[in-house]
């Protein structure tokens, strides 16, 4: 991995700070977390800050670790104008499956900055469909595409079955906004990776598919 390029600083920094804040100060982590009943009323603004407001201090260091691992790919082959699209596009894409999933649900309530590194860990493994990963308690080497797969499909898993308070529809939503806009900026990868696009949208369209059926 190369030199972490100031714009992932900056967004790294930028989240530890309102994280922080957030801790220490309930009344700001109520006033900007994600919230239905808050976004029905009105506030749009809880869809961007909610997503630098974390848990606690474990939350705030693995979404930063894994941005810190993913960012560089994007920023290298998009450099960082478009790599910050990728990034709050995927952020508030992903509020926006939480907000159709969750609408009738007032008291729902989410932070975290899942969902815009969701997008940049889809983007990042487009770019890099051979990187492999090493993930804990498992021994061996994980190829990128299989990675980003199964997240997804274990996303769809979570959402059915609401597993765990983790918001599986807007780490869903974040990875569809960063393979979306990615293609969209990055339109050589039709001709480079098609056949990682197709694989990669499998679980997207098992979503839509089970969504329209009804069954999440």
């Amino acid at each position: 991995m190369g030199k972490l390029d100031m714009v992932v600083i900056v967004l790294i920094g930028a989240n530890i700070l309102v994280s922080l804040k957030g801790f220490s100060d309930f009344s700001f982590f109520e006033k900007y977390k994600f919230n239905i009943g808050g976004i029905r009323r009105g506030e749009q603004i809880r869809m961007l800050s909610s997503g630098f407001l974390h848990v606690d201090m474990m939350h705030l260091f693995f979404n930063m670790f894994t941005l810190y691992f993913f960012a560089p790919v994007v920023v290298s082959y998009l450099e960082s104008v478009k790599f910050l699209v990728v990034y709050f596009v995927s952020l508030l894409v992903g509020n926006l499956f939480s907000l159709v999933f969750h609408k009738d649900e007032y008291h729902y309530s989410a932070v975290g900055a899942s969902g815009a590194v969701s997008g940049i860990i889809y983007s990042g493994i487009l770019f890099r469909p051979d990187m492999k990963l090493y993930l804990m308690l498992i021994p061996i080497p994980i190829p990128a595409y299989v990675f980003g797969i199964g997240y997804l499909l274990y996303s769809i898993f979570g959402m059915k079955n609401s597993i765990g308070n983790i918001g599986h529809d807007a780490h869903f939503g974040g990875a569809v906004g960063g393979y979306v806009v990615t293609l969209f900026l990055a339109p050589w990868l039709f001709q480079e990776n098609l056949l990682m696009i197709i694989l990669l949208a499998i679980p997207i369209i098992i979503l839509f598919v089970l969504q329209r059926l009804g069954k999440i």
